[in-house]
């Protein structure tokens, strides 16, 4: 484990708090959604997710930096901080992206199995899951 990354998941609330899809939740619903986390180590030049792959878990990286691969675009990278696989939280549908570890990276990450188990019993978090998800949707709305 790099310096500074902790395995403590009370450590994971601060991060989790920068997340846009967590954003109106409580520091006792974070701490529950870092519960469901693990730590994940992950070799340079592997591949986290592959595009086209059912999503069953969200990163949040912790150390190190990664490449987002899309069809037709070019790539993006992504620091500490930074998330992806967002989407595999609320369905199963297939990745949008392939996201590359430059180097050695550290993630955590939230299973959905594990993410939707929690929602079922703290529904106050899918309740404010779905606003930030709905006032995402009407902003795209009506800039479009």
């Amino acid at each position: 484990m790099p310096p500074g990354v902790t395995t403590n998941s009370r450590d994971w609330v601060d991060v989790l708090a920068t997340i846009p899809l967590f954003a109106g939740l409580s520091r006792r619903h974070l701490g529950k959604i870092a519960a469901t986390a693990t730590v994940r180590t992950i070799a340079g030049g592997s591949a986290i997710i592959r595009a086209g792959e059912p999503g069953d878990a969200f990163f949040v990286l912790l150390d190190g930096r990664v490449s987002v691969r899309r069809r037709g675009l070019p790539a993006i990278s992504l620091g500490v901080n930074s998330f992806f696989g967002e989407l595999a939280l609320l369905d199963s549908g297939p990745r949008t992206a392939t996201v590359v570890a430059d180097g050695p990276v550290v993630c955590l990450m939230i299973p959905q199995s594990r993410f939707l188990r929690l929602l079922r019993s703290e529904p106050a978090i899918a309740l404010a899951i779905l606003r930030e998800v709905a006032g995402r949707l009407r902003l795209a709305q009506a800039t479009s």
